[in-house]
């Protein structure tokens, strides 16, 4: 059998401006998180990675949710043709509210 060939994560460079507003302490979960989910099947869905029913404004089409209390959101976008995950934000949700680089957004 194969081996599947691993996906590129490819940041946003919006992305660094939501991390500055995330405790520093978690950026190595978001990391390692981001890598070990979505490297080899970042569409297959799970209960914590779905599709989003409508693509939001940075034109994501996938969430990953993590972290205590599945606080972080992850967006992304997958090109399956160039085997690339591009990470366009990164969030916090705190109950029903979502922010992105400190900002609340509209979900």
């Amino acid at each position: 059998m194969a081996k599947k060939l691993p996906f590129a994560v490819i940041y946003d460079p919006d992305v660094a401006r939501h991390l500055a507003s995330i405790e520093r302490k978690y950026h190595s979960l978001i990391r390692t998180t981001v890598e070990n989910q979505l490297q080899f099947e970042p569409e297959a869905v799970t209960r914590n990675r779905k599709p989003l029913a409508l693509p939001v404004e940075t034109g994501a089409r996938w969430e990953l949710r993590f972290g205590p209390d599945n606080r972080f959101r992850v967006f992304y976008r997958v090109n399956v043709e160039q085997r690339q995950v591009r990470i366009l934000a990164v969030g916090v949700k705190r109950r029903n509210r979502l922010f992105l680089g400190g900002e609340e957004v509209e979900l």
